[in-house]
């Protein structure tokens, strides 16, 4: 019965180190600082329509949508309806400035359809800062590095909205 257990406990191990591998957290990590993350995150599995971190919740989550996407969503009072106001996909991060000041959410995090997400509690990757600072140092560099590609990405689309409404007159 423990071989079992030891086994099942060696794959899901292994599979969460590939996830980790994978992710945008790792680009400057070693094999064994993969690794040491690895032991740190947890994965979480959403159905469509799963709220990951509700609008107004305060979470000290960071997530790296593994596979599938996560709205960025505002229910709308009274009728319950979801406005979409950003779609993250595979490889972006969610919660990093919560992550970051534990400040509550300004819009949920939705999945829109099955996605998987790798979930970093910041307590935990703070219990790293004696022991290996280097891995910390990395992977708040790749926050970082992430954190400008969406925002770049968020003012690109901004600005192409902009435009659109400023050509045809704010008609629709």
């Amino acid at each position: 019965m423990a071989a079992n257990f030891d086994r099942a406990q060696s794959r899901t191990n292994t599979w969460k180190l590939e996830l980790v591998r994978n992710s945008a957290l790792a680009v400057e990590l070693t094999g064994d600082q993969c690794a040491v993350l690895a032991d740190l995150v947890s994965v979480k599995e959403l159905a469509d329509g799963d709220v990951l971190v509700r609008q107004g919740a305060a979470d000290n989550h960071l997530y790296v949508i593994v596979s599938g996407a996560l709205a960025v969503a505002r229910q709308v009072e009274g009728n319950g309806q979801w406005i979409n106001l950003h779609l993250l996909t595979k490889g972006d991060l969610a919660g990093e400035l919560g992550f970051m000041d534990g400040r509550p959410h300004y819009a949920a995090l939705r999945a829109t359809g099955p996605t998987q997400v790798l979930c970093l509690e910041r307590e935990k990757l703070e219990t790293l800062l004696e022991r290996e600072p280097v891995i910390v140092y990395r992977v708040m560099r790749a926050i970082v590095r992430v954190v400008h590609v969406i925002v770049n990405r968020m003012a690109m689309q901004t600005s192409e909205l902009t435009n659109y409404v400023f050509k045809v007159h704010g008609k629709y």
